[in-house]
């Protein structure tokens, strides 16, 4: 980000709001390829932010301005960019449509509310739009569908429409439709025009009158009377803004047919801040707080949706503001919880923002204020992560987080040499603090530096990143922690006696190691009678092997799943101490270990799968041949299965791509550590 204007020529005015009733937070997703960050750049263009719409394929677009969009010609990251309409500031929340940056996608949903879904009119929808319509539909957001690129050769709006229909369910229905180069309304067409489309526009009245609170309409309707067009118009905003109405609208970015009437739509159909439920707050010790409402005056609280490093003003938080004003030069405090996992460790600061910026793109406006509903960004807030809440420091809170999905693709990374170590370090902490779907997990018994990400794709992205931010890294393949254990009975001796500069040490210990059944853990036994091992002695020679499995037997891997019984020993009055005892107990169970046989145990997961029906015996096949035992299979009404099947850690490395090529990228699953079972020879 930066504050310069990009080649496309931005508009130099910042865009501020003092009324919450004249913003409309939108955020488009669609599969990739539908052409969101192009729809975008054309409405920029027509509102005069931009002086000219920029192109995906040569780099130049407002929302697409990381290098690694560049390089990959479609978006990896949330961006913003707002415009005016008459009185209206819309914020345009673009996001990216590949699965590997659904990250992204959730932090828009956050960010909004409303959802604009953009579909092109030469291909299908894919199973994730789809599933996302769903998601969207189970919290009642508003939604309408855009159909684009309708200037394709192999463009066929009526197809687009129907498989929208067909994907989404009831009332998806055409607010216009295409004739020549233009559209016309459905409810507002010149009458005579209307005449060719009366089936399109009974299908459009029927569905609005449907969902309006007048119940006498339908009946009135039928009986043949005229329904009143602000009727209709009004019915029809107060379906679309309480989410159970979706018009269908049909836009072209490169002649600009229908750009006007899609801003029309948005101020006029689309709720405002005020008429968006905002998520739960909580005290900062978990105390409820009431439930907050969009108002400028009320008590601040707001929400990092990204973050972002700027290689001249650093950090840069993009911010939504449910509750309160944002001002310059104050106080705030900012606080991040409950992502430890992910590696963002609990963390509470008092700050100071010192300016607030309107966001376009990686260009940044001063502005004086940010009001509830709006969204802004602020820089500089060195402990600021996404996902993080900023409040009053006098009345702190923490927001309800946003659902976010586990990355499941692990990424080996090395430095390339000694002097990249802290330059890698440097920048794992900035990306883990900007990506919540990105977590790093360093392995202290395979001492490997494991990134664990949302597919290859994402990989990518953060590798690219780390290069550019001066880390040189290479990749290695990913070791996987192994154990041992003892696969038979063993007797162990140890004998530790030495006598040095007149100063002895004397210990002997005999053991019996046997195996425990899997899980079994570590049990240690004292049988000791007569005194042979004195009492203050025994607790040493239980430290001595428990350190001793730590550090392996035979090929160095943890030992597990063992019950060790003292039974013996002996001990000197005088030479005796603690520190011998250590020693003997693991030179005992090193003994035990010569004189059995180690068995090597690998990591287990339990994998539950969710995927369509279709696809229910390739998936099943290829867990066979990954060593994997299915525990049981559930089928919903939805035509999809639920897999639960137990697999090696080692065959999952890249599960998380190979599942999404075997099912065309329909299938999801989640894995969990259950067990170490026996290595195959």
């Amino acid at each position: 980000m930066g504050t310069k204007n990009n080649d496309n020529g931005h508009s130099a005015g910042p865009v501020a709001v003092d009324d919450p009733a004249k913003v409309r937070n939108v955020v488009l997703v669609g599969p990739s390829g539908a052409g969101k960050t192009t729809l975008t750049e054309a409405l920029l263009a027509a509102s005069g932010v931009v002086s000219r719409a920029g192109s995906v394929t040569e780099g130049t677009t407002v929302c697409d301005h990381d290098p690694a969009a560049v390089r990959q010609q479609r978006s990896v990251g949330l961006a913003v960019a707002p415009l005016r309409h008459g009185d209206f500031k819309i914020n345009l929340i673009d996001t990216p449509g590949y699965a590997d940056f659904v990250g992204e996608l959730r932090a828009g949903l956050r960010a909004a509310d409303a959802a604009l879904f953009v579909v092109n009119a030469f291909e299908g929808l894919d199973a994730s739009t789809t599933a996302l319509w769903a998601e969207c539909a189970a919290v009642g957001m508003p939604r309408a569908v855009v159909v684009t690129r309708t200037d394709h050769h192999r463009a066929d709006v009526r197809d687009a429409v129907i498989a929208c229909q067909n994907a989404f369910g009831a009332g998806v229905v055409p607010l216009y439709v295409p004739r020549g180069d233009g559209l016309v309304g459905l409810i507002t067409g010149d009458p005579a025009v209307l005449e060719g489309y009366a089936a399109e526009r009974a299908e459009l009245i029927e569905g609005i009158i449907a969902e309006s609170e007048d119940e006498t309409l339908m009946e009135r309707y039928l009986d043949g009377e005229e329904i009143d067009q602000s009727t209709l118009i009004a019915d029809l905003e107060t379906a679309v803004a309480r989410g159970s109405f979706h018009p269908v609208l049909t836009v072209c970015a490169a002649t600009g047919m229908g750009l006007t009437e899609l801003l029309d739509g948005i101020v006029r159909a689309f709720p405002s801040p005020l008429e968006h439920a905002l998520p739960d707050v909580i005290g900062l010790y978990g105390f409820p707080r009431p439930r907050l409402a969009a108002d400028p005056e009320g008590p601040l609280v707001a929400e990092v949706v990204r973050t972002a490093v700027d290689s001249y003003v650093g950090r840069v938080s993009v911010v939504r503001v449910f509750s309160g004003t944002l001002r310059p030069e104050r106080p705030v405090h900012v606080s991040g919880h409950g992502m430890a996992d992910r590696g963002h460790e609990d963390h509470d600061a008092d700050e100071r923002v010192a300016h607030i910026y309107s966001p376009l793109g990686s260009a940044l406006r001063e502005v004086p204020y940010c009001v509830a509903g709006d969204v802004c960004a602020l820089t500089k807030l060195g402990s600021a992560e996404t996902g993080d809440t900023v409040s009053d420091p006098d009345k702190p809170m923490l927001m309800a987080p946003w659902p976010m999905p586990e990355p499941l693709l692990p990424v080996a990374v090395v430095p390339r040499s000694r002097s990249d170590e802290d330059n890698l370090a440097r920048n794992l902490n900035r990306l883990v603090a900007g990506d919540p779907t990105l977590r790093l997990e360093r392995n202290a018994e395979t001492h490997q530096m494991v990134l664990w990400c949302m597919g290859e794709a994402h990989a990518d992205v953060v590798l690219a990143r780390l290069r550019a931010g001066g880390a040189e890294v290479d990749t290695e393949p990913v070791r996987v922690s192994l154990r041992e254990t003892f696969a038979a009975a063993a007797k162990g001796h140890g004998r530790h006696v030495k006598q040095s500069g007149g100063h002895g040490q004397y210990a002997v210990c005999d053991i019996v190691v046997e195996p425990l059944p899997r899980g079994g853990g570590f049990e240690f036994v004292d049988r000791i009678v007569g005194g042979a091992v004195p009492h203050q002695f025994v607790p040493s020679i239980e430290k001595g092997i428990r350190a001793q499995l730590d550090r392996g037997l035979q090929d160095g891997h943890p030992v597990v799943d063992i019950r060790v019984t003292l039974v013996d020993g002996k001990a000197h009055s005088v030479d005796s101490s603690d520190a011998a005892f250590q020693t003997a107990g693991s030179l005992a169970l090193k003994d035990a270990a010569a004189n059995s046989r180690l068995a090597l145990l690998e990591p287990t997961d339990e994998v539950s799968i969710r995927l369509p029906d279709e696809h229910l015996g390739t998936v099943l096949g290829d867990l066979s041949g990954r060593r994997g035992r299915v525990l049981g299979t559930e089928t919903d009404s939805t035509a999809h299965t639920t897999i639960r099947a137990e697999v090696p850690s080692s065959a999952l490395l890249r599960y998380a791509v190979e599942l999404r090529s075997l099912t065309s990228g329909t299938a999801s699953f989640s894995r969990r550590f259950v067990r170490y079972d026996p290595l195959p020879g």
